[in-house]
């Protein structure tokens, strides 16, 4: 499985925590044993990923709010966008990923999964957050 393919697939579990707030780890199994993905490094990606997020969600909230109009709030953003956001924070930040490819896929997945606002959205506060953190 590719890392496009696993990143989509790390979204959606995001994107239904987001929505259903229950027991994280079961929730990684369930969805790794429903979704039938057996490789191992996707696997690793995906609890590394979500538990990640989930252990710096604080930090990467805080990064949002500072990066968003003045006046917006998290509460204001779409729950796909803020997933978006926070898998691609955490991407960019703490795993070191290079943030022009994580920003390039994450604004792919903003443009299938979001509305039509959320590829101009998503890419201006990543971009924001990779200038104001000296990133690149």
């Amino acid at each position: 499985m590719n890392r496009s393919k696993v990143r989509e697939e790390t979204f959606k579990l995001l994107y239904s925590l987001q929505i259903s707030k229950e027991e994280v780890k079961e929730q990684i199994d369930f969805f790794i044993e429903v979704e039938e993905i057996t490789d191992k490094e996707a696997k690793k990606y995906i609890n590394n990923t979500i538990l990640g997020i989930e252990k710096e969600e604080k930090n990467i909230e805080n990064q949002i709010e500072q990066n968003i109009k003045a006046g917006w709030t998290i509460s204001r953003i779409s729950k796909i966008d803020l997933t978006l956001l926070k898998l691609g924070i955490y991407e960019i930040i703490y795993t070191k990923l290079p943030y022009k490819v994580v920003i390039n896929e994450v604004v792919e997945l903003s443009k299938k999964y979001g509305d039509d606002s959320s590829k101009s959205f998503v890419n201006g506060v990543l971009a924001s957050i990779v200038k104001k953190n000296d990133i690149i």
